[in-house]
């Protein structure tokens, strides 16, 4: 397993003052529908604060339709979506990065799939950004090897590190760490943490409690298409108010 990899504190206020204020995520009167199939439906919900947002509830609940619907990868069959007063232009989708349970990754070196990355903005210092993200998901000694030869906990640190090179303002997480051995899990949480500290905007979708509690700090639970509380994560797991939620935490088979 790498080291654990720390960084200068000047470093971490830099970017915790460029994030110093918090996309606001306001949602109201949401609801997507595949067909003749409701998947989430009557959503309001606001998220206003860097607090780190765990979203959980059963299989088929709409969580990971929830992240692409925020995100703009899929249109709302009715509602709004806004971030900060905004709707989802293009410029807020570039403000934004979005990590999927599996990682795609292109056929070229890990050094390359990062290069890609950058390529897509014009920024300045590319090469510091460059190996400043191959550290950060203690990649470096992986720079030049096929990144689809990697194992899985290396691909989607990857993932995640070509994701946060351009230092989006909210980082969107659907399931980052199923099927990963613990090491790996650890390393991920660990970089979470990190860009939660430098005051990103995380989202995590979940199913794992023990998770969901080493990093949660609020909590949206959602149950059949809608959401079923939101609340701070100590109250949720402390005293879950909603029968859903109690019966989900009490390992009840929810559908």
């Amino acid at each position: 397993m790498p080291s654990v990899v720390s960084f200068p504190a000047a470093h971490e206020e830099a970017l915790r003052h460029k994030h110093a204020s918090p996309m606001a995520l306001r949602v109201r009167h949401l609801a997507y529908q595949a067909g003749p199939t409701p998947i989430l439906s009557g959503i309001d919900l606001d998220l206003t604060t860097d607090a780190l947002t765990v979203l959980m509830g059963p299989n088929g609940a709409g969580k990971s339709v929830f992240l692409r619907l925020i995100h703009g990868l899929l249109q709302p069959t009715v509602g709004e979506i806004t971030w900060d007063g905004q709707t989802l232009t293009k410029a807020i989708r570039k403000q934004q990065a979005l990590v999927f349970q599996k990682p795609t990754l292109l056929r070229r070196s890990v050094r390359a799939n990062l290069q890609f990355a950058l390529g897509l903005r014009s920024l300045a210092n590319r090469k510091e950004r460059l190996e400043q993200a191959l550290e950060e998901a203690s990649l470096t000694d992986l720079a030049s090897r096929p990144a689809r030869v990697l194992s899985g906990g290396e691909q989607q640190r990857l993932a995640l590190a070509r994701a946060l090179i351009l230092e989006p303002k909210v980082l969107l997480l659907d399931e980052p760490t199923t099927n990963l051995d613990p090491a790996s899990v650890l390393m991920i949480e660990q970089i979470v943490r990190r860009v939660r500290r430098q005051g990103v905007k995380v989202i995590l979708v979940t199913h794992d409690q023990h998770q969901a509690k080493r990093l949660g700090e609020e909590v949206v639970f959602l149950h059949k298409g809608h959401v079923s509380e939101h609340t701070p994560a100590t109250d949720f797991f402390s005293n879950p108010k909603s029968d859903a939620a109690r019966a989900y935490l009490g390992g009840e088979i929810l559908v």
